[in-house]
C-alpha cells in the first residue's frame, strides 16, 4: 500500500470518496491538476475489485488497462439498439467488477456510454439499476479531448436520439446537462447519479498570471488584452542553442508538418541513419495509431529525441528521465541508445509495453489480468516537433507554438498552451486570433455545473 501523503489534500479527499462510497463520480481539472496520478494511486491502493478501461489502445496502454471495446466485446461503429452478445467469459468478467474505471472519458461518445450501462445490465441481470450495480469513476479533461465526430447515418442518428454526441449526454446520465447546488446530479428514476469533481491545483505551472491567462483560454474568455500579453510574449525569435542544449520543441497542429520538420532535420545531421525496428508479439492492434511508439524508429547521432514513458531504473534511485524528457543522440550502439539530458549521459534500452486483458479466476472469484500482446521498442520519438494531440500530459520548459492555418479542433490551443511550464517559455510561429480559442458549447454547458459544485464537501461513506 501507498502511504496517502503522496497525494494532495485534494486528491486526498477524492480517493476517500470513491474508496468509501459507491458513487459514480467524474474526476475533471485543467492540465497538471493530477488526474493521472489519482487514476495510478487508486488503481494501486483500492480494496475494490477494479477494471480499467480507456477508449483508444494508446489510452488503454497508459493506464494499464484494456480498451473499452475488447472489455465489453462491443461491435465497432454505432451500437444503438442492435443485440449485445455476451460469451459467458464476458458475463464472468463483468459480474465480478466491482469499480469500473474509465480514462480518456471525454473521448467516449453517448452511444458507447449507454452501450458500456446497457452491456452491465445485461451481464449482470440487474437491468433496472444503471450499469447493473457497478461503481464507475471516470477520468478526463472536456475541454481538451473530444469523442471523434459522427458522419452520415450515424450523425443522423446521434441528432435524434441525444442532446449531443459527448458521454454526458448519455441516456444513462439522463438530464446531466446540469447540476444542481448539491454537488450531483439527480437523473431520473432508471438513470444515475453523476458527482462531478473538479482538480483545482495545478502542479505544472506556478505563476498565478499564467494560470488564469491558461483558465481564460480553456474556458473561451480570452480577452483583448489577455490575447495581448500572449501575442506578446510569443513574438519572438526563437534562440539558437547554446553549445550542448537541445532545440526548442515544435507543437504542431498537423502531422504533415511534425513529419516534415524532423525529417529536414534528421536528414541534416551528418552519419549514418540507422533504424530501430519494434518486436511485436501476440494481438497488438494494427497501424501506428495502435503502438504506443514508432514501429519503424530512425536515428542519427545528434537527434533530438523525446521520452515517451517514465524511467523504470532501479528500485529507490530516481527517476533519470520521465514521459516528456527531451534529449540528444550522443552514441547508438547494438542494443541500447545514449541520450544525452541536461549535460548526463544515460543509457538507454528497449522498453516493453504489454497490451492486457481482464480475465476471471472462478477459484478465488476474482478479476486477475494477463498480457495478451507485447510492444517492444526503444520509448523513444524524434522530437523537433511534435503533434499538439500527442503532447497531451507531457510537460515542456520551452515550446514553439504552431497552429498553422488555424486551430481545427475545439481545445487544441489550450492544450498547446498549457504543456508549458511558463509563460516565458512561449514562442508563437503567429499571433493567435479570435478563431484559434475555441470551445465546444455543448462542454461549456455541461462543464457549468463542473464549477458549481467543484467546492462542495465530500459524501461520507455509505
Amino acid at each position: 500500500m501507498v502511504n496517502l501523503p503522496a497525494l494532495s489534500e485534494e486528491q486526498r479527499e477524492l480517493f476517500r470518496l470513491i474508496e468509501d462510497t459507491s458513487a459514480h463520480v467524474f474526476i475533471t481539472g485543467r492540465a497538471g491538476t493530477g488526474k493521472s496520478t489519482l487514476l495510478q494511486y487508486f488503481a494501486w491502493n483500492t480494496r475494490k475489485q477494479i477494471a480499467i478501461c480507456a477508449p483508444t489502445g494508446v489510452a488503454a496502454l497508459n493506464v494499464e488497462g484494456q480498451t473499452i471495446h475488447s472489455l465489453f466485446r462491443l461491435p465497432i461503429g454505432l451500437i444503438a439498439d442492435q443485440d449485445l452478445e455476451q460469451s459467458d467469459a464476458t458475463r464472468r468478467i463483468l459480474n465480478a467488477i466491482d469499480t469500473l474505471v474509465i480514462d480518456e472519458v471525454s473521448m467516449v461518445n453517448a452511444d458507447l456510454m449507454d452501450a458500456i450501462d446497457r452491456s452491465l445490465r445485461q451481464a449482470r441481470a440487474r437491468r433496472a439499476e444503471p450499469f447493473g450495480g457497478v461503481q464507475v469513476i471516470m477520468f478526463g479533461d472536456p475541454y481538451q479531448l473530444a469523442p471523434v465526430p459522427p458522419r452520415g447515418d450515424e450523425l443522423r442518428y446521434i441528432q435524434d436520439h441525444y442532446r449531443s454526441f459527448w458521454f454526458f449526454d448519455a441516456w444513462v446520465w439522463a438530464g446531466a446537462s446540469g447540476g444542481d447546488e448539491g454537488g450531483m446530479l439527480d437523473l431520473g428514476r432508471h438513470g444515475a447519479e453523476l458527482h462531478i469533481r473538479e482538480l483545482v491545483q495545478i502542479h505544472r505551472q506556478s505563476d498565478d498570471g499564467f494560470k488564469a491567462m491558461l483558465n481564460a483560454v480553456r474556458f473561451g474568455r480570452v480577452t483583448a488584452d489577455i490575447a495581448g500579453v500572449l501575442n506578446d510574449a510569443g513574438a519572438r525569435t526563437p534562440p539558437d542553442p547554446e553549445p550542448g542544449e537541445v532545440p526548442i520543441i515544435t507543437l504542431a497542429t498537423r502531422n504533415d508538418i511534425v513529419n516534415n520538420i524532423n525529417r529536414r532535420h534528421l536528414a541534416a545531421l551528418p552519419g549514418r541513419e540507422q533504424t530501430a525496428v519494434a518486436e511485436i508479439n501476440g494481438d497488438f492492434g494494427r497501424g501506428e495509431t495502435a503502438y504506443p511508439a514508432d514501429a519503424e524508429l530512425k536515428l542519427k547521432v545528434g537527434a533530438q529525441v523525446m521520452f515517451l514513458r517514465n524511467d523504470v531504473g532501479a528500485q529507490g534511485d530516481p527517476p533519470r528521465w520521465v514521459n516528456g524528457t527531451i534529449g540528444t543522440v550522443n552514441r547508438i550502439l547494438g542494443g541500447s541508445v545514449r541520450v544525452e539530458i541536461d549535460g548526463d549521459e544515460v543509457e538507454v534500452e528497449p522498453a516493453v509495453w504489454e497490451r492486457f486483458r481482464y480475465a476471471y479466476n472462478p477459484g478465488s472469484k476474482t478479476l486477475s489480468r494477463e498480457v495478451v500482446a507485447e510492444f517492444t521498442q526503444f520509448p523513444l520519438r524524434l522530437a523537433w516537433a511534435v503533434t499538439i494531440h500527442k503532447s497531451q500530459g507531457k510537460t515542456y520548459d520551452r515550446a514553439i507554438i504552431d497552429l498553422g492555418s488555424g486551430a481545427f479542433a475545439p481545445g487544441q490551443t489550450y492544450v498547446a498552451l498549457s504543456r508549458l511550464t511558463s509563460i516565458e517559455g512561449l514562442y508563437l510561429s503567429r499571433p493567435l486570433r479570435p478563431s484559434d480559442i475555441r470551445v465546444d458549447p455543448d462542454v461549456a454547458r455541461f462543464m457549468a455545473g463542473a464549477q458549481r459544485v467543484a467546492s462542495t464537501p465530500v459524501l461520507a461513506a455509505e
